[in-house]
This record gives structure tokens, sequence and C-alpha cells, in this order.
């Protein structure tokens, strides 16, 4: 569909296609966006309640070491160090959010309290701030460098004792940067991995986590100084946001439905898994996270369900829990899409071919209707033989799953074929003997026009410097023009004009003159 001899009528129908399965993403990522807010708004609301918390610990840490100073003086210069840092760090993440909300034009509405989330999509800012290319500008370095500040701060606070080494650990690992490596197997540095093309209320959710995780820091310090066994205790970070669509696909113009839950993968290993009444190997299917791979045949087009049964052991007996879901299967790609915004033309008299399609929807049940469109037998080809008027438009209607009809339609403008060149030996215009402009056969072509169609030269006239016009009939001289050709001197222009054709279609109009001049 998009090869080198697709026409621009061609590649403008398959950038409708394009667009209309980009119009069903936007309507899911609407949900997905207030899906980060609400995260977002969680980890804040955990920020808050994990400052309160740390406060209490320092204080009691404080109290502690007035009361006990040989054993608590050392853990309480160290834990507010730790405060220190963790204070310094946390407000400079909150620059970063900051960026994003005056470069996003963004503000809590005073209504609700809430950030614009469904409006938070810019990928640009951070794009444009941190990255030039695939590298980091002198702003995205800084983000790390502070990152890996943060953490050398903490170390030298703990120093080298080596009940902190897990402690150690668990920091380095929290705050890592190190390179990521894709399913696809591309190595990308953390920083772009993690925000580089993200929404932006994406970065400033994942920058409120990383606010979260100093706070959760800094709680495990506290505790660590204290002597507590706590870890991680007021943590949202073992959970994460998952978006639970009825469907996997939406066509534009329909309603979202799902839900959004707080949830994690409970690593445990089922003792028998059945999808689409197969049953699976458990060894192979089971990741590391206790998660089900699936891989099956997807079916016809349309709307399709995934059932199954998981199945574990508690108690001493069997529980199953079914598995039900839905997608929907659209029609597999095979060409990019690439067309001119203004090419939108059928030309007079010719026969235009189209593709016509909805993405998502089968032959079958596509309809398309305009003065003369016509089906052309093949799924999704049509043929379109404009006559009158200067415009046509195609209206388009298809019955979805749910038996539901949506419609579109596309205007195209009518042109008439453009008028032909008078050639001679394959030139408009230049030299010639005197003996090949007599014997040549003057011809119209259709320069630059994406349809074959052959002319036939049915007369023209022939004019001679100091003679008067001759008129020939067919595409050669007469013997009334080889004469006038043969009286011309050396280097007189001989004009071919008003060259008249004819073709298998509409009347063409009279093809522009030739001008040649005798070379001898």
């Amino acid at each position: 569909m998009a090869g080198g001899k697709a026409s621009a009528r061609q590649k403008m129908i398959n950038l409708m296609y394009l667009v209309f399965i980009a119009m069903m993403a936007m309507n899911m990522s609407k949900e997905v966006l207030s899906a980060f807010g609400l995260m977002d708004a969680k980890f804040e609301e955990s920020n808050e309640v994990a400052t309160e918390k740390n406060t209490a610990l320092l204080a009691d840490l404080e109290t502690k070491a007035e009361e006990k100073k040989e054993e608590f003086a050392v853990p309480y210069n160290k834990a507010t160090q730790v405060n220190t840092v963790s204070d310094k760090f946390f407000k400079y993440i909150g620059t970063l959010k900051a960026d994003i909300l005056r470069e996003g034009n963004y503000s809590v509405d005073p209504e609700t309290g809430k950030l614009p989330f469904e409006a938070m999509d810019k990928t640009d800012i951070l794009d444009e701030m941190w990255f030039t290319g695939d590298r980091e500008t002198k702003k995205g370095q800084e983000v790390i460098a502070k990152i890996e500040q943060y953490k050398t701060d903490i170390k030298n606070i703990l120093g080298t004792d080596v009940k902190y080494q897990k402690a150690i650990e668990r920091l380095e690992k929290r705050f890592s940067t190190a390179e990521v490596k894709t399913k696809e197997g591309v190595t990308k540095s953390w920083l772009n991995y993690n925000f580089q093309g993200f929404p932006a209320i994406a970065s400033y959710t994942k920058l409120t986590a990383m606010q979260n995780d100093v706070k959760m820091t800094e709680a495990n310090m506290f505790n660590l100084f204290l002597g507590n066994s706590l870890d991680e205790a007021v943590s949202l970070k073992k959970y994460q946001a998952i978006v639970l669509a009825d469907k996997s696909a939406f066509f534009a113009g329909e309603k979202f439905q799902g839900k959004v839950v707080l949830g994690k993968y409970a690593n445990v290993t089922p003792t028998k898994l059945t999808v689409q009444g197969k049953e699976i190997d458990v060894s192979q299917a089971i990741d590391s996270t206790g998660a089900a791979k699936l891989d099956f045949n997807v079916g016809n087009v349309g709307e399709q369900e995934i059932k199954g049964t998981f199945t574990f052991l508690e108690d001493g007996k069997p529980l199953e829990i079914p598995i039900v879901g839905n997608y929907v299967v659209v029609p597999r790609p095979n060409s990019a899409t690439i067309s001119a915004d203004k090419m939108n033309v059928v030309y007079r008299g010719v026969t235009n071919p189209m593709t016509i399609s909805f993405a998502g929807v089968p032959d079958n049940k596509v309809s398309a209707s305009a003065p003369g469109l016509s089906k052309a037998g093949k799924a999704g080809k049509y043929t379109m033989v404009p006559t009158s008027g200067r415009e046509v438009t195609i209206n388009v209607s298809a019955t979805l799953d749910d038996g539901s009809r949506a419609s579109d339609k596309a205007t195209f403008r009518i042109k008439d074929i453009p008028k032909p060149t008078g050639k001679m030996a394959g030139m408009s215009s230049g030299k010639l003997p005197r003996a090949n402009v007599a014997a040549g056969t003057v011809k119209a072509e259709l320069e630059d026009f994406d349809f074959d169609l052959p002319l036939t030269v049915t007369g023209f006239k022939v004019k001679v410097p100091g003679q008067p016009s001759i008129t020939v009939s067919g595409s050669k001289m007469n013997g009334q023009a080889k004469a006038a050709i043969n009286k011309a001197r050396r280097g007189d222009a001989v004009t071919i004009f008003e060259i008249k054709s004819r073709s298998s279609g509409p009347k063409m109009k009279p093809a522009s003159p030739i001008v040649i001049e005798l070379a001898n």
C-alpha cells in the first residue's frame, strides 16, 4: 500500500487508516493519565505521613541521645545528617516537578485541589530539558549527578560499619542509575529509559515516587539507628497502579470501561494453568514475579475472549481462580501510510483506484457510497469515475462488534486531465535536421500524470516563417507541409500547434505547441 508507485490518493487513504488507529489509542490514554494522577496523589499522601513519622522518629532519637548519651549520641548525629541531606535532595526533586508544571503551564484546580491529570500528556517538556537526541543535556547530567551525590552522602554518613551494609545495599538498589536493557535487547541510559518520551504526568509521578524513596530511606535509617527492625513500613513502593480495561482495544467514540487498582504480583506458583481450553506447562509459563505468560493465536478480526483457570493448592485443597479477559483483533498493517495533505484529488473521465476500510472491522461489514464509486472485486478495493461537479464526497459506514454503527466521510476534489504536451522526436523544442522534421511524427503526451492514458494525434497546424499556416490531418506531415518545410531557411523555427488528440476516455484539450529549429 505504500510502494513507490502508490498514488497520492492512495497515500491519503492510508493516512486516514493510521489516524483512525491513533484516535483509538487516545481514548485509552486519558484513563492511563488519570491512573498516574491517582498514583501521584497516593505517593503525595504517603510522603506527608512519612514526614510526620520521620519527625517523630528523629525526636525520639534526640530524647534517647539526651537520656543515654553513650548509646545514642552518635546515631542521633548521623540521623540529623541523614535528615539534612535527604531534605536537600527531596527539595531538589521538587524543583524538577516545578519545572514540569511551569513549562507545561499546568496548575492546581482551585475547586478540586488537583492537577489536571488528563491534560498532562505533553512528552516534550523533559525531552527538551534533559535530552538532546539520545544524550543527556547539562540538566539531564545534573539530575543523575544529584542522585549519585545523595547516595554518596548517605554512604559517607553511615561509614564502613558492617552493620549498615544491608542498608547500603538497599540504598543502591533503590536509587540505581545503571543502564537498562530493554526486552528488544537495546541498552538505554537510566534517565532515557525512565523519562524520555513519557507524558508529563508520568514523569511527574515518577519524581513524586522518588521523593517517597527519599522518605523511606530516611525512615529506614532512623529505625536502624533506634535499633528497630522496621523496613519500608509506610511505603507504597511495593505496589503499582494497574489499569484493568474491560477489553484491550476501543473504537473512537466508545466509552472506556475498566478500573484502576493498587496491587502487586503474588509470587506463588500454581499447580495447574489452563488457557483457551488448553493446559499450559506451569514450569515454562510462570516467570520470577509469579506472572503467567500467555502465548496463543489471536483468531479472526473482531472482539475475542480469553478464558482459563489458575489452580492453586490452599489448605490441602485445589483452589481455582478463573481467568476472564477480552481483546480486539484489528487487521494487520502491511505498509506505512504516507500522504501529501492536499493531494485529495480524483480525475474526471478516468478510473481512479481506491482502498476503503475501517480499522478493526471486517470488509463485509463496511459499506461505501458516492457518485461514480463501485466495488473492484477484492476486499477494500473500489474504483471512482467522477463525472460532473468540482467535488465528490465518499461516505463510509461500518457495523461494529456490539451492533452499533460508525461512519466517516472524505471529500475529494475533481480535476480535469491536464493539458497534453506536444512532442516530436521526444522533444517539445530543440534542433532537428530538415528531413527529420518533414518525416517526423507529431505526438501528444500526458507528462507527470499518474494514469496510463495513451493519446492518438488526429490533426495539427504547421507554421513556417514567411509562409501561411497549413492544416494537417493525422500525426504525419502532408505534402503541403513538407513543401513548406523544404522552402524554409536554415535556422528557421517551425511551429506545430493546435495539436488535437483523442483518448479512450475523456475529451482532450489541444496539446502545447512544438517549436523545432531547422539545423540545416
